[in-house]
């Protein structure tokens, strides 16, 4: 009987939530370290060299990345399929993952949910309160202003559930931890996508543990997260005191 897979990431990430999803759509086994990127230990930086979140461990195969991760299972595991069959729709779902990736990486999480989160919880340090505005009032709309000509009035971006979808949603389930709520009138589309989307069983079962994870300190939440029943690794990296990584995003 095969191993379950490792994944090393905490559950409120965005990146390390799309995994997750992949692999509960999937009916995947895996363990969770559910451990924040700041708080990795020397092993922590041995696999992931640029300190980022989400690590699958697959025996001895180690893969960082969000996307490269979710190659991987789509690869090991195709059905259900979170890939478009077609050629140029495929591409285009790849396309709005990287935009979700990295634009709204930018905005959602270094914008927004560090500032008035992480930073101040996790570092000590004060909310950079221009910072925080400039993301929300300015660089949000025009990720939203693009997703509205994008996103479809009912169901899914291409039909099926995608990985397009999966990506889109995640960062918005972000968005939500620190009060930003999308405007159904300015964008009626994206806000019903969005909602939909969080809606679907996967996303349901994984916001149980979120919700306790963001309420609770890191130095608890693994306690917690056991308590709660998650599948969690027998040991965990997450030991360290908390440290920046090497690059931005995580």
């Amino acid at each position: 009987m095969s191993q379950p897979l490792k994944i090393i990431g905490n559950y409120i990430s965005p990146y390390v939530r799309k995994v997750l999803v992949c692999l509960e759509l999937k009916g995947v086994a895996y363990e969770i370290d559910p451990i924040a990127p700041f708080v990795g230990d020397e092993r922590f930086s041995e696999l992931s060299p640029l300190r980022r979140i989400p690590i699958l461990m697959d025996g001895d195969l180690v893969l960082n990345d969000s996307t490269v991760i979710c190659e991987y299972l789509e690869d090991r595991y195709p059905q259900p399929s979170l890939y478009p069959r077609n050629p140029a729709e495929r591409a285009r779902a790849r396309w709005l993952e990287e935009y979700a990736d990295t634009y709204l990486g930018e905005v959602v999480i270094w914008g927004m949910f560090f500032q008035i989160g992480v930073k101040r919880y996790v570092f000590g340090e004060a909310t950079d309160d221009e910072v925080v505005s400039r993301a929300r009032d300015k660089e949000l709309p025009v990720a939203l202003d693009y997703l509205e000509r994008q996103l479809p009035a009912e169901g899914h971006v291409f039909g099926d559930l995608s990985i397009a979808d999966i990506a889109i949603a995640s960062f918005f389930r972000n968005a939500a931890f620190v009060r930003y709520a999308i405007d159904p009138q300015r964008w009626p589309r994206t806000a019903a996508f969005v909602e939909r989307t969080l809606a679907l069983p996967a996303f349901q079962k994984l916001a149980e543990f979120e919700n306790r994870t963001v309420r609770t300190p890191l130095d608890k939440q693994r306690e917690v997260l056991a308590e709660m029943g998650a599948p969690l690794t027998a040991e965990t990296l997450g030991n360290a005191a908390p440290r920046r990584g090497v690059m931005r995003l995580e």
